[in-house]
């Protein structure tokens, strides 16, 4: 049984590793800077995750739950189902509002010919959470037909995604504003 000092230090391993992977992806994971940058000898970090890979897929498993939960609030908040589609991409915005980081499992998705299978299997999760939980919303919202709704939640979800890319090669997060108002001008997105 692990005693509180260890739940914390796994957490703060966890929390740092989440940062780095948003700002340098999978690669940018390294076990000497992430000790240095939470105060641990390297050799701390093998005590909880026993490989990069092993550390890699347990920071995207918990970056993919945090969303989904994230997903679940935003529909248990509202009973409005289009209402839930307009905030969706302000769920991406929040990774740029952060210091300018990406979503943790795009990046790493970027990466996907370099990553070990463990790690592109929870990255994969996130992608099917996000668009599972779109599907549900169009279908909710009669924006679209139930046999059109995965599709349509996929170009939702890529669309996003790909805003968030290009304000973050910019550093400017009014571009990502102005796509996702484009999109709603589109009719990909709620106005």
């Amino acid at each position: 049984m692990k005693n509180d000092s260890g739940l914390n230090s796994r957490e703060r391993i966890l929390v740092a590793a989440t940062k780095i992977a948003q700002a340098h992806g999978y690669s940018g994971l390294n076990y000497r800077q992430l000790a240095e940058d939470i105060g641990i000898k390297p050799a701390s970090i093998y005590h909880h995750f026993a490989s990069k890979a092993d550390l890699g897929a347990a920071v995207a498993r918990r970056y993919w739950e945090k969303s989904a939960a994230t997903l679940d609030g935003l529909w248990a908040e509202s009973a409005d189902p289009i209402d839930c589609l307009r905030h969706y991409p302000d769920t991406f915005r929040k990774a740029l509002e952060s210091g300018n980081r990406m979503c943790l499992c795009s990046f790493m998705a970027a990466e996907s010919d370099d990553l070990p299978e463990v790690v592109t299997k929870e990255v994969r999760t996130f992608a099917d959470v996000n668009v599972a939980w779109l599907s549900r919303v169009l279908s909710a919202a009669a924006v679209v037909g139930a046999e059109d709704s995965e599709r349509r939640a996929r170009a939702i979800f890529a669309a996003v995604a790909g805003a968030q890319l290009i304000a973050r090669s910019r550093s400017d997060i009014s571009l990502y504003d102005g796509l996702i108002e484009s999109y709603r001008v589109a009719g990909l997105l709620p106005a």
